[in-house]
């Protein structure tokens, strides 16, 4: 899996894989939207400029034109989406995608510091369900870790075990004592020592879950479709709690399905990829998708965070057809929790988007996928910009009111000139911009109420409608909120500060109050000042200001109430909010949450100590550690030096594991001798015998 070079290409050609008339649909939705772009500009402009531009209404205008021409794309895309959705778009397409498996397909669980009683759960949900199909022998599962942390990872060992006792075989478990390149490198380490046995694989996230009938279709899928590199279905949101989740889970299930209908229409092979729940040829994967490292130093520089955008690139760049099949349905995810949770991981992923700059220019991509690029990379740069945008418009209303107008500039004139700002022609504008914005909601909102069954999984017409306005008055006021969030994180991209590699939290376990506050001060103080700002010019300024000022001023306790669990429980009982896997869960979700609910309450001793308690785990993880380090062979680790040391300076093992940090104890567990002789010093009644312990 060589790592491919952005600024040279090979001799392969790219075929033409999409769909007949794909040019005809990207004119369309493309030039639809530089067209609502131009006439809105041209407008913004008249609005502006009665009496000549200044310098700050040509910013506004600069500004104007970039953020509508962002929501005009979202809007063309989705009433492609919506039309799609109508005349049942795609289906043609998953309907060839059936019939039994005719080759051997892995299934990838990559896990960092994740629960293992989840990820078990989950992995043996969908073996039961490939079971039930009779296809569970033509699939091979592998659990891959990267976790860190020491307990986590004992943890690991034993689920392993015990999962080994009810999926006797077609199990796998690899951890790599080293993260190179993080998620990416720890798949592309896979693909270079197992993927030869494997004509396609499967990539699930920690909170993946999908149905055998799912994976079977995309099977087969490859399997007729030998151009086809990559191919993925929409992920459903579900496992919502908190009414920050619930609002999340619900706007992706009712508004998602056009937005992504409305991106395989006119993506065609040149789709995107969503990182996780979507079958890859290994093939294509190997030859063509190996990531570079980056020039430079971080955060711009280094391993490639965001790699999946960036693997969809190398893949097409390579001559293979990357697509979405979204009427599929049966895959599944959850989401973060709260306002917090999202923005540790949007930090990560600002950064790694960010960093897409350096691959724009390679060699050989095809223009949609650097428009995925771009798309990438504007998800995080329309933050400052719309802030910017707030600023410069606040600024023009100040100067208005404050500084004194010269009705009779120097030179000849017949009349006085008048500060003109045409405020029939700004409503329109302002009320057509509204309008683009909402209506991919409400084309969503129209598609959901059509279809009988998922209207009713939605709790019903009405519960549907208020849902929906429930959603967008919250959403509206989140909004400002992760406006300034990313407009704080891209500035500290620009500063040099790396985001590190955080684990996902996906338990709702709440979030403290200082916390909170320490987070979301800036945003409050930001709320008034705008707010100060408005009702110094005008009230009706104010009242233009209220969503933003009032978004910004309530953010600490919307972060409080949104991330609340017995709130989003009371949502749920009044039927708010609701999908339909809630109403009705897909049977392969319903068995995971019994096997996390069974697990989590017959856990027995947990962590490092387990080791030195149970003799086939201690056997097990003996068995799967690397071959011992040779003498000279590089640098020795400084966690195992340190470690060791402590090791040997404790008389007891508790003395020992409190004296080690987190690496160090893992440093230690990683290295047989090591093992030895904290085994020599665990003080239990009965010490575990190495020479009898089963192998």
């Amino acid at each position: 899996m060589p790592a491919q070079k952005l600024h040279a290409v090979g001799a392969r050609a790219m075929p033409a894989t999409s769909p007949p008339r794909i040019g005809l649909r990207r004119v369309a939705v493309i030039g639809g939207a530089l067209a609502m772009t131009g006439a809105a500009a041209h407008q913004m402009y008249h609005v502006l400029a009665s009496n000549g531009l200044t310098a700050l209404g040509a910013v506004m205008v600069l500004l104007f034109v970039l953020l509508f021409g962002w929501i005009a794309l979202a809007f063309t895309s989705a009433v492609a989406g919506f039309a799609s959705v109508l005349r049942s778009g795609g289906q043609a397409l998953a309907d060839l995608a059936r019939g039994p498996p005719l080759t051997r397909t892995a299934l990838l669980m990559p896990t960092y510091n994740e629960s293992p009683a989840r990820v078990g759960a989950a992995v043996e949900a969908i073996a039961e369900s490939l079971a039930s199909l009779g296809a569970r022998d033509r699939f091979d599962i592998f659990l891959l870790s990267d976790t860190t942390d020491p307990d986590i990872w004992i943890e690991e060992e034993a689920a392993f075990l015990a999962l080994r006792v009810r999926l006797p075989t077609g199990l796998f478990y690899r951890r790599r004592a080293q993260n190179v390149a993080r998620k990416a490198g720890n798949i592309a380490d896979w693909v270079m020592r197992f993927g030869g046995a494997y004509p396609q694989f499967l990539i699930l996230d920690a909170d993946s879950v999908m149905t055998g009938e799912v994976l079977l279709r995309l099977v087969a899928y490859m399997e007729r479709h030998p151009g086809a590199g990559l191919v993925q279905t929409l992920p459903v949101i579900v496992g919502a709690v908190t009414p920050f989740a619930r609002l999340q889970q619900f706007a992706a299930r009712v508004y998602g399905p056009v937005i992504a209908h409305g991106l395989a229409c006119w993506h065609g092979a040149e789709g995107n990829y969503w990182g996780h729940n979507a079958m890859i040829r290994t093939r294509a994967f190997a030859e063509c998708a190996g990531l570079p490292v980056l020039a430079g130093r971080r955060p711009f520089g280094g391993h490639i965070l965001s790699h999946d955008f960036v693997e969809a690139a190398l893949l097409r760049r390579g001559g293979w057809a990357v697509h979405m099949l979204p009427r599929l349905g049966g895959s599944f995810e959850e989401c973060p929790p709260s306002l917090i949770d999202v923005a540790i991981r949007d930090r990560r992923w600002c950064q790694g988007n960010l960093q897409h700059v350096a691959v724009l220019p390679a060699r050989g991509l095809h223009w949609v996928s650097r428009s995925h690029l771009l798309t990438g990379i504007g998800c995080y740069v329309t933050a400052p910009l719309w802030l910017l945008f707030l600023l410069v418009g606040l600024l023009i209303a100040l100067q208005a009111h404050f500084e004194p107008f010269d009705y009779f500039p120097a030179g000849r004139s017949l009349f006085p000139r008048w500060p003109v700002v045409d405020p029939v022609r700004a409503r329109w504008l302002f009320e057509a911009a509204m309008g683009v914005l909402l209506a991919p909601k409400l084309l969503g909102l129209f598609a959901t109420l059509l279809r009988g069954q998922e209207r009713r999984g939605c709790g019903g017409g009405l519960r549907l409608l208020i849902g929906v306005f429930v959603e967008t008055i919250l959403s509206g006021l989140i909004a400002p909120i992760a406006m300034l969030t990313q407009t704080l994180d891209v500035i500290s991209v620009l500063r040099g500060r790396d985001s590190g590699w955080h684990p996902q939290r996906r338990e709702d376990r709440g979030i403290a109050v200082a916390e909170i506050a320490r987070r979301y001060g800036p945003h409050t103080l930001l709320g008034f000042g705008f707010a100060g700002a408005a009702v110094l010019v005008s009230p009706y300024l104010a009242l233009w200001m209220l969503p933003v000022a009032a978004g910004l001023v309530l953010a600490i306790p919307l972060a409080l109430l949104t991330g609340h669990r017995a709130t989003g429980r009371a949502l749920r009982r009044v039927g708010l909010l609701r999908t339909p896997e809630e109403t009705a869960p897909p049977p392969v979700l319903r068995r995971a949450t019994d096997l996390y609910r069974a697990a989590m309450r017959g856990a027995g001793p947990t962590g490092v100590r387990r080791l030195f308690t149970d003799p086939m785990l201690l056997s097990a993880h003996l068995s799967m550690l690397p071959p011992p380090r040779r003498r000279r062979d590089g640098p020795l680790p400084l966690a195992l030096v340190v470690g060791r040391a402590k090791l040997e300076e404790a008389d007891t093992l508790d003395e020992a594991l409190a004296a080690m940090t987190p690496a160090e104890t893992a440093a230690v567990l990683g290295d047989e001798e090591c093992v030895r002789h904290a085994l020599s010093l665990a003080t239990i009644p009965h010490r575990i015998r190495l020479d009898a312990a089963p192998h």
